[in-house]
């Protein structure tokens, strides 16, 4: 187990007013998770995601699955 600090990135579509959430994928190789928080509370709960469910989400969002 690493002590590493997740780097956080967020959308460059999130220029929403905030209304986004913030993802952290470069342990996901190694640990098999995506932590996810909400960006307007950076020191709130953070989510667990598996690497593969994250994945499959992110490709839903690019192919527009979830808008039909």
């Amino acid at each position: 187990m690493t002590n590493e600090q997740p780097t956080w990135r967020s959308s460059s579509y999130s220029d929403n007013g905030g209304q986004c959430v913030e993802a952290a994928t470069c342990g996901a190789a190694t640990t098999g998770t995506v932590p996810v928080r909400d960006s307007k509370n950076p020191t709130g709960p953070v989510l667990t995601v598996p690497a593969a469910a994250f994945t499959h989400f992110v490709n839903g969002l690019a192919s527009d699955t979830f808008n039909r």
